[in-house]
């Protein structure tokens, strides 16, 4: 029978089966846990009921809660009703999961007597990727069951448990096969029943708590261990002190601690904005003009010219997903040491216990090293990963034009060069796009989809499905130096160069950004990256700063100076000889050089950033101001925790504020520093890029539950 729009009940064998049915996700959203509710009380109440199943229709078990429900006011029941009443039942609960348990789902599900999981299953707890913590309960139960250190690891990661690690941890008391799971969830119930096994609350389990007492250090030492994973980040702080009230505190006082800092954290600057990119990565899929509907051209396999860093970097990443590689050189050499490099990648990783050596031979098994560009003919997408050139590029695009199989795309890695003027060069430019990976391209998160004028919708819609399937969060963008991410850097990096010729120091410049929240500043990534990329010694002229650094032989981290000096751990120290070029070099351009506050040099490299983002978003370049947040979260350091580029300037700082500061900037920095008009306009009328409609094409709905729902929401 019918409970309400969501919710089945039917008794079979004895047992009352409690089916919700909720699409996408059966998220905990009123009806659900009215039905729920609703449910357990029909089932406590039925005489022909011995036991009951909590089971999901669908593609998952609730996997969490409704987002849609954050800022509003509580819709009765709230979930920590349902709660009690699954917990205090007088029948057997037994939670049958499927899919995902995340969040508030795995937090009802710590309430049942007892666990089932499909064996594909998986269980987290990934508050803290939101800013949050888990507010239902689940820091109290979640270290009674696992033990402290097992949910201290789960709970600051938000990492997502497989159900055979879940049951081995004693998450979840049996593992099914998918297909049977509601049949074998039953037959549990009934031996429950059979076994008359007393019904066991997951609150009143003390022996891990006990034995987690007996070690009072262990805490702190996660603290210590982790302090450079969690810097700046408020979330995970807060959750070990959650776990520590769970040591300290009677259970029921230690909710009521729980409910306190999820609540502190709910209402802070920081889950918003981690909140905000949330919706932002879920939207970036989003384009106007290319349907969702769009056919995809199949993509099995897949093509890598170069071996260098980058080309291998790619072929790791296809290799990961999956794919079958063709990876190209032009000498031996060059090839053999790319092919070294994976495996050694890949052997540096079994190593950490991360991949399995079977998983190793498996993926170099799908790789072919070859010198021959004719064996990317059978590819479905060809990848160049060559020197930025555009001679380069153009010369290989023709030679693979006349090679690839129609309707191959044709993709370039370049950071900057014009994909227009690379599609020139074949026959056929609305299969050429630009998909911009980030060292290590295997790690990296980000990938800038870069659009040409002719680029085909398909094409344009395969490249983001490639994405996905690489684990990558796919932004289109448009056609224009730097695209987004280099055109905005090149600012940051244009202020900090001229930062310490006017009075500053790289140490200090790279200071500032890294209290800000950034890994590390200008002038130590330019040192990690090399000093010479991009610098042609032929044409080296001691023009510049780095320049001078380059003659001399400072090369960055791989010749052990640069910018910095570095000792055989590659840590940097401060350079005196590299004080010494500046302030020579400072004088020799007759700049006068002049104390400079931390406070200028943050507005100068973060409000040119900006400015520069808000001329990229009036020129189309980004489809919304939330794509470029994604852009710099996920691909250069921006901290979640500040939302990216575009929601800091507009919530934390205040667009009027920056355009104020760059409009004093201007006079003495010229076009650095001249206004954006869109800024000047939002400025004028009072908006931001939401209320202007600049952060979400027309008819954009920013989707998502915060563990995966697909429900209009607004962040």
């Amino acid at each position: 029978m019918k409970i309400n729009d969501v919710t089945g009940y039917q008794v079979e064998n004895g047992i009352a089966v409690i089916t919700i049915e909720s699409p996408p996700v059966n998220a905990l959203s009123a009806a659900v846990r009215g039905g729920i509710l609703a449910g357990v009380e029909t089932a406590l109440a039925d005489a022909s009921a011995e036991a009951i199943v909590l089971i999901c229709a669908g593609r998952t078990f609730f996997a969490g809660a409704d987002i849609t429900e954050f800022g509003k006011p509580p819709v009765a029941p709230i979930l920590r009703q349902v709660q009690d009443a699954v917990e205090n039942a007088s029948k057997p609960v037994v939670a049958a999961i499927h899919g995902t348990a995340l969040g508030g789902g795995l937090e009802l599900a710590l309430v049942a007597h007892c666990r089932v999981a499909a064996r594909s299953a998986k269980c987290g707890l990934p508050e803290v990727n939101i800013g949050l913590l888990p507010g239902a309960g689940g820091t109290q139960r979640l270290p009674r069951i696992v033990g402290v250190d097992t949910a201290l690891d789960m709970i600051t990661s938000g990492r997502h448990v497989p159900a055979v690690e879940a049951h081995a941890m004693g998450l979840v008391d049996a593992l099914a096969d998918d297909a049977t799971l509601r049949a074998e969830a039953i037959a549990f119930a009934r031996r429950v029943v059979a076994e008359d096994r007393p019904l066991r609350r997951v609150r009143d389990l003390d022996a891990k708590i006990e034995e987690a007492r007996a070690n009072p250090g262990a805490i702190e030492a996660f603290r210590r261990a982790n302090a450079r994973r969690f810097r700046g980040f408020l979330a995970p702080e807060y959750n070990i002190r959650c776990i520590e009230a769970a040591l300290a505190l009677p259970f029921d006082a230690a909710l009521k601690e729980e409910r306190r800092l999820f609540d502190e954290l709910m209402a802070g600057p920081q889950s918003k904005a981690q909140r905000h990119v949330f919706f932002a990565e879920r939207r970036v899929a989003k384009l106007a003009d290319v349907p969702a509907e769009t056919p995809l051209r199949p993509v099995e396999r897949a093509s890598v010219i170069g071996a260098g860093t980058m080309g291998g970097g790619i072929a790791m990443a296809f290799l990961n997903a999956g794919f079958p590689v063709t990876l190209v050189e032009t000498t031996q050499a060059a090839l053999d040491r790319g092919l070294a490099t994976i495996r050694r990648n890949y052997d540096a990783t079994a190593a950490k216990g991360r991949l399995t050596g079977k998983q190793v031979e498996a993926r170099l098994a799908r790789l072919h090293g070859t010198l021959a560009l004719e064996d990317v003919a059978d590819s479905d997408l060809v990848i160049e990963a060559v020197f930025e050139q555009m001679d380069i590029k153009q010369a290989l695009f023709s030679r693979i034009d006349a090679i690839a199989k129609p309707g191959a795309i044709l993709a370039s890695n370049t950071s900057y060069l014009d994909i227009d003027t690379i599609a020139a060069a074949t026959s056929r430019p609305r299969d050429v796009i630009g998909m911009h990976f980030f060292s290590p391209a295997h790690i990296m998160r980000l990938l800038e989809i870069v659009r040409g004028r002719a680029t085909a919708e398909d094409a344009i819609a395969t490249a983001m499905a490639v994405a996905k399937r690489l684990g990558k969060v796919g932004v289109v963008v448009g056609n224009c130096f730097g695209f987004v991410g280099n055109r905005m850097l090149a600012q940051r990096q244009r202020e900090a160069e001229k930062l310490i010729l006017e009075g500053a120091l790289p140490w200090q410049v790279d200071k500032v950004l890294y209290d800000f929240g950034f890994p590390m500043g200008p002038f130590q990534m330019r040192d990690m990256a090399g000093m010479d990329v991009g610098w042609d010694p032929a044409r080296s002229s001691s023009s510049t700063v780095r320049e001078i650094l380059n003659e001399t032989g400072r090369r960055g981290q791989k010749t052990g100076a640069g910018y910095y000096d570095y000792d055989e751990q590659r840590r940097p120290t401060p350079s005196p000889l590299v004080e010494q070029v500046i302030l020579d070099f400072a004088a020799r351009k007759g700049i006068a050089r002049r104390e400079i506050g931390d406070g200028e040099i943050l507005e100068r490299c973060l409000y040119a950033m900006v400015n520069e983002a808000v001329n990229i978003l009036d020129e189309g370049i980004a489809v919304r101001a939330s794509d470029i947040d994604v852009v710099w979260v996920t691909g250069y350091g921006w901290p979640a925790y500040r939302g990216g580029p575009m929601f800091w300037a507009e919530h934390d700082v205040g667009l009027d504020t920056i355009l104020a500061r760059i409009r004093e900037l201007h006079p003495d920095h010229g076009d650095d520093f001249r206004p954006a008009p869109l800024l000047e306009r939002l400025v004028a009328e009072g908006r931001g890029f939401s209320a202007s409609g600049r952060d979400a094409p027309r008819g954009d709905a920013a989707g998502g539950d915060v563990r995966g729902s697909d429900r209009p929401v607004e962040s």
